[in-house]
């Protein structure tokens, strides 16, 4: 073990340690790999280089803290995927084609973000960047106000993020987890707290797929969704199980599934999932765009409609009862979130490319209601391939911003299957609680 105040660092969160701090990582790499220990002190750094091999562990009595000078990190530490993601282009910790790697202990990783102005275009790091790496650990840890996203796993395999506390609640962009290409993913007993998605499953590019996920036990809490899968994807997600996790005070979605750019998305798990003041529980979108928030930096042309198959949601109570459930949520005092009105599950795509093998089972949902029928539009706009002419504005992922139906609205599913669904408001309703249309083989209990 290899204590890096042995090789220069201070750690007094004045001076700089990041040659310091670089020279153990390199050396404990250089012997074969081991652990390089932070402890009794504010260490503030740079970029730093994770290397094979090497566990770098940060103690409760340490904090390894961001600078705050955007000068002190590298300028080749980014691989861009996605067409707006170049203010993000650099990283605090950074691995790039390592193996067997950590970050662990009980201390604080400050991502500093209070150094950096808050505008959604502006140069800024994020914590950390996993890319092509195999076996990364990343445990125990506090990861604390990222300029950016806390950290992108992209095109690795064999990763865990286990008990993690992740707040990131003052920039945009505040992602905590976030992963693109990778294959046999962990992520158990963390809590999650930010500004935008906290868990992101995207499949970038065609060559790797996202599959074989594992999430349990853990807690959301966003402006923005909790658990968002796809969007960003040209490529494939499969095989994943969520069990055994709470989401509250999220202000748009619980779930939000999207293929949106010509992949596709099979094998989806949901189960024991319990939901406190979360405006829409559930969000299935399968529709086409281009260059709509951002799109995979692949993406040339509009592409054909995907696929979305074999989703099942068994086991989800969901209840808004909070006051603050009938305001309209803003972030940062600019962008609308949600409101009373935008509130549901809400399941959608095109007649000719329906969703298929869609199970909801074993659903209780209690919506805080009292929406007026003159405060929602008359005409509700179609999910439509949008290669096609059309006229008007098309249902896409942030529009409508009002649901039709007070608790669940769900359209264009070729095998739907529900079974024990429970649906009240807490407040007089004059929307209908559900509207089911265009589905084919529904069999629906009570």
């Amino acid at each position: 073990m290899l204590n890096v105040k042995d090789y220069g660092a201070k750690g007094d969160g004045a001076a700089k340690d990041t040659a310091a701090l670089q020279r153990a990582i390199d050396a404990c790499a250089g012997a074969g790999g081991g652990t390089v220990l932070l402890e009794g002190g504010r260490f503030l750094c740079g970029t730093l280089r994770l290397r094979t091999g090497v566990e770098l562990r940060v103690e409760a009595s340490a904090v390894l803290a961001a600078s705050p000078d955007l000068a002190d990190y590298a300028a080749d530490t980014h691989y861009n995927r996605y067409a707006n993601e170049t203010c993000m282009d650099r990283c605090f910790l950074y691995a790039e084609d390592a193996r067997n790697i950590a970050l662990t202990g009980r201390g604080l990783i400050d991502g500093n973000g209070a150094a950096f102005p808050r505008a959604a275009d502006t140069p800024r790091p994020m914590l950390a960047r996993f890319l092509r790496c195999r076996g990364v650990r990343v445990e125990a840890l506090r990861l604390y106000d990222s300029p950016g996203w806390t950290t992108a796993f992209l095109d690795s395999e064999d990763i865990h993020a286990l008990d993690l506390d992740i707040r990131n609640s003052l920039h945009y962009n505040g992602d905590c987890l976030d992963f693109d290409g990778c294959r046999d993913v962990f992520v158990s007993r963390c809590r999650m707290n930010g500004t935008d998605d906290n868990l992101c499953l995207q499949a970038g590019s065609k060559e790797h797929p996202m599959q074989n996920v594992h999430i349990s036990d853990c807690v959301f809490t966003s402006v923005c969704a909790g658990l968002r899968i796809g969007l960003k994807s040209i490529g494939d997600i499969r095989d994943v199980v969520v069990t055994n996790c709470s989401f509250h005070d999220v202000r748009r979605e619980g779930i939000k599934i999207e293929c949106s750019e010509g992949g596709s998305i099979s094998g989806l798990s949901f189960s024991n999932l319990v939901m406190r003041n979360t405006r829409r529980p559930l969000f299935i979108l399968l529709n086409n765009r281009l260059e709509r928030i951002g799109s995979s930096r692949g993406l040339r042309e509009l592409p054909p409609v995907g696929r979305i198959e074999r989703v099942r949601v068994s086991g989800l109570s969901a209840v808004d009862d909070a006051e603050e459930m009938a305001k309209t949520h803003l972030r940062f005092n600019r962008d609308i979130m949600g409101s009373p009105r935008f509130a549901g599950i809400r399941v959608d795509a095109p007649a000719e490319y329906p969703i298929t093998q869609l199970t909801l089972r074993d659903l209780s949902y209690t919506a805080l209601g009292g929406v007026k029928a003159a405060e929602i539009p008359q005409a509700y706009p179609q999910v439509l391939d949008a290669r096609l002419p059309h006229e008007g504005r098309l249902a896409e992922n942030y529009w409508p911003d009002w649901s039709r139906a007070a608790c669940m609205d769900i359209r264009n599913v070729r095998g739907l299957r529900m079974e024990h669904l429970q649906f009240r408001t807490l407040l007089p309703d004059e929307r209908p609680l559900s509207i089911i249309e265009g589905c084919s083989y529904c069999s629906c209990g009570s």
